[in-house]
């Protein structure tokens, strides 16, 4: 998969007050996700129908 540079990283809402999150950003196609505490370790990367479907079954 190309490497892909993710931009506009944002948290909940519900969690602005504390470090113990995921943030979450977009780019073209694909869905960014990483640790608020531990930034330079990196992201996972899923497609934006996986990121989806992943939400979805939150909300079950």
């Amino acid at each position: 998969m190309k490497q892909q540079h993710f931009t506009g990283w944002r948290k909940s809402s519900r969690s602005q007050n504390t470090s113990d999150c995921v943030e979450v950003a977009v780019a073209a196609d694909l869905v960014g996700i990483r640790d608020t505490k531990d930034r330079p370790a990196g992201h996972l990367t899923a497609t934006r129908d996986g990121w989806s479907a992943f939400l979805a079954q939150l909300g079950r």
